[in-house]
C-alpha cells in the first residue's frame, strides 16, 4: 500500500514511524533539525494522515509491510515511538536488509512481561473512542505527557492539537491500529534475532507505554542501550525536543 510520506533533507535516511493514531505533526519539533543531518522519511501509517483508510483489520506486520514499501529499496535508519516502535521491530525482522540502526522510544515488545497501558489511560481510550476525532483527542492528548505537562503549556497543547485535528485520524480507523497493536503486545516476537544496534529511550512518567517495558525492551534487544528520560512523558521527544535530537544524532552518526 502507497503511503503518505514526506521527505526532507539529505543525507542517510532516516524513516520516521508514527503511534497509535498519530500522523507526521507529531515530528514537527524533529523534522527541521533532524534533516539537517539525514534524508528523514516521515511515513503516515495507513488510517492517518493523508494515507488511505481502508478498513480494518490491520496488522503491525500488514503496517511494517508498507512502511518498507516506501523505502523503495533504501537501507534505512528507523525511528519509530509507541506503536511506531512496533513497527520498527516488526521491519527488522520482516526486511532486515532494509534496517540499518534502530531509535525505539517509548515502546515496547509482546509477551507476558509486557506491562500494559496504565488502567486510568485505557478507560479514557475506550470511552471515548467512539466520539468524534475532536472530543476524543481533547480528552486523552494530556494523558500522552508527563503529569502537569499540559497545565504548564496550554498553548503549546493547543497548537499540537490544531495540528493532530487537521487531518483527523477516523474512529474506525484508530481501532483498527489500537486493535493492531494489542496483538502485538500479546504474542512475544523473536526480537533477539534483530541484529541492528538500537538505542531505546523511554520516559519513567510514561502514561501510555509504561518504562519498564523499556527496559525489558532493551535487556532483550542483541544490541541495544537504554536511555532514561527522568519523570518524562510518553510524548518525551515533544516534551524535551532538543535533548532527544541530539541523543538521536550522537547515537545514528557516532
Amino acid at each position: 500500500m502507497r503511503l503518505h510520506v514526506e521527505e526532507r533533507g539529505d543525507g542517510p535516511p532516516l524513516l520516521l514511524l508514527n503511534g497509535l493514531g498519530y500522523a507526521n505533526w507529531a515530528w514537527q519539533r524533529q523534522l527541521l533539525e533532524l534533516s539537517q543531518r539525514f534524508r528523514c522519511i516521515a511515513v503516515e501509517n495507513r488510517g492517518t494522515g493523508r494515507s488511505p483508510k481502508p478498513p480494518g483489520p490491520y496488522s503491525i506486520e500488514a503496517m511494517a509491510d508498507d512502511a518498507a514499501e516506501m523505502l523503495d529499496g533504501r537501507r534505512a535508519h528507523v525511528c519509530g515511538y509507541s506503536m511506531g516502535g512496533y513497527l520498527a521491530q516488526a521491519l527488522a525482522l520482516r526486511h532486515p536488509g532494509l534496517v540499518d540502526r534502530l531509535v525505539l522510544v517509548c515502546t515496547a515488545t509482546g509477551g507476558p512481561a509486557v506491562v500494559p497501558t496504565p488502567p486510568k489511560t485505557a478507560a479514557a481510550w475506550e470511552a471515548n473512542a467512539g466520539k468524534t476525532p475532536q472530543e476524543f483527542a481533547r480528552a486523552t492528548q494530556p494523558l500522552s505527557f508527563r503529569p502537569g505537562w499540559a497545565d504548564e503549556h496550554p498553548d503549546e497543547l493547543e497548537a499540537l492539537l490544531r495540528s493532530r485535528l487537521e487531518r483527523p485520524t477516523p474512529p474506525a480507523c484508530w481501532r483498527a491500529q489500537y486493535d493492531a497493536a494489542r496483538d502485538w503486545t500479546s504474542r512475544t516476537s523473536p526480537i533477539e534475532e534483530i541484529a541492528s544496534p538500537a538505542l531505546v529511550v523511554h520516559g519513567t512518567a510514561d502514561r501510555v507505554v509504561p518504562y519498564e517495558n523499556g527496559v525489558e525492551l532493551a535487556r532483550r534487544l542483541r544490541h541495544a542501550r537504554l536511555e532514561t528520560f527522568d519523570g518524562a512523558g510518553h510524548l518525551l521527544f515533544i516534551e524535551e525536543a532538543p535533548r532527544f535530537n541530539a541523543m538521536v544524532t550522537s547515537f545514528l552518526t557516532d
